[in-house]
């Protein structure tokens, strides 16, 4: 592919590609000064991005008015999701506490309700088939995951709420549940027997478990107990930030890789570094440490972002958000990473990845093929 077919399918796809710039590198999209390699734009443009922590919306009242009535959503909101570069959204949210069973019911008929309504712009990614074909149908996938497993309050709940699309559980958000312990426990005791039926559940309907909250002993045990690849949808490397409690250990990593999972690295300040500045180039050393340590093929994206960022939400919204958490998340003034354009990720990070030194073939496995593979294995029954 060529660069006039690389703007070309561009600008088929929505993009505002306007300017050539010198030494390969051209602005693709109107009213940015970032620029592009042909070769990222391409690689960006030929994968099946999958983004396994991408929330259409992080402001509570931007989500209740779009799945509070559907049709406040206009094509004018649907560009950006089109020109983003994600061919699929994992749009889970953290759900929990004693009215978790209708909240999460709320939220995931609410989804099924807008996509019912905008079946034109988007499609519901819940089989195979449907995962390999969403690029090529031009629509924009959403897989619906919920960050916690407290709504399943038996394992037939588990049978429901597959019914209802769910292809995506966490077994714990922060806090401990009847399922096992969150990261910000003070102890952690592991899976309960309960947990371990809901773990077994999953697997026999192809329900893909997600361990990216748990607490350390209770993320082990789902990859000793689980017969299908665990995965860890949105987290980062302890290693390269020691005391953050949402950061994953090696042998965390490692036992994730021996299952056959896939770690989607997140974008987020206070799990990418506790130093200051926290840049692009900090969230990459995380996809390196992860492809060292057990293989290229075990490193996604997760960026746990909407495509405007933390920092974009109204003050007195993101100011609630952090207060309805521990303090040893440690949220900073800033949430956002310096220099990187949330809007168009996937084209920063590919482009990232390329000055890092990665091969295409392998840029492609963490755009999406490594999540697309153990998708597809996890979902076939």
């Amino acid at each position: 592919m060529n660069r006039r077919q690389i703007l070309r399918t561009a600008l088929k796809s929505g993009a505002g590609a306007t300017v050539f710039m010198n030494l390969g590198q051209f602005r693709l999209f109107a009213g940015s000064e970032s620029t592009y390699s042909a070769r990222a734009v391409e690689l960006v443009q030929r994968t099946n991005v999958i983004d396994m922590l991408a929330p259409l919306w992080i402001s509570p009242s931007k989500t209740r008015t779009m799945l509070g009535n559907p049709d406040n959503f206009k094509a004018g909101d649907y560009a950006p999701y089109k020109e983003s570069g994600i061919s699929v959204f994992h749009i889970a949210i953290g759900t929990g506490g004693p009215d978790v069973y209708l909240e999460t019911l709320k939220f995931l008929s609410g989804y099924n309700t807008f996509l019912a309504r905008h079946d034109q712009w988007f499609e519901r990614v819940d089989t195979p088939s449907r995962l390999d074909g969403i690029k090529a149908s031009g629509k924009v996938g959403i897989l619906l995951g919920v960050q916690n497993s407290e709504h399943f309050r038996n394992v037939e709940d588990v049978d429901y709420f597959y019914g209802l699309g769910q292809r995506v559980s966490q077994l714990t958000y922060n806090a401990r549940t009847l399922i096992g312990n969150g990261s910000t426990e003070r102890r952690d005791e592991g899976l309960s027997d309960f947990g371990v039926a809901i773990v077994e559940r999953m697997n026999k309907l192809g329900m893909a478990v997600d361990v990216s909250h748990c607490g350390d002993r209770t993320t082990l045990d789902a990859f000793e107990l689980s017969r299908k690849p665990v995965l860890i949808t949105h987290s980062n490397c302890r290693t390269l930030n020691p005391k953050h409690p949402r950061c994953k250990t090696d042998e965390a990593i490692k036992a994730m890789a021996s299952k056959g999972g896939v770690m989607g690295i997140t974008e987020v300040r206070m799990f990418v570094s506790p130093n200051e500045p926290t840049t692009v180039q900090n969230m990459l050393d995380h996809f390196d440490y992860v492809a060292k340590l057990v293989g290229v093929e075990h490193v996604g994206v997760g960026s746990d972002i909407d495509l405007v960022g933390y920092d974009g939400m109204p003050a007195e919204e993101l100011k609630q958000l952090k207060s309805g958490y521990k303090g040893s998340y440690g949220f900073r003034d800033k949430v956002d990473l310096d220099g990187y354009n949330f809007g168009k990720r996937p084209f920063d990070l590919a482009e990232g990845l390329i000055r890092r030194g990665y091969g295409n073939a392998n840029i492609e496995l963490i755009l999406g093929g490594n999540f697309a593979r153990a998708l597809r294995e996890t979902w076939t029954v």
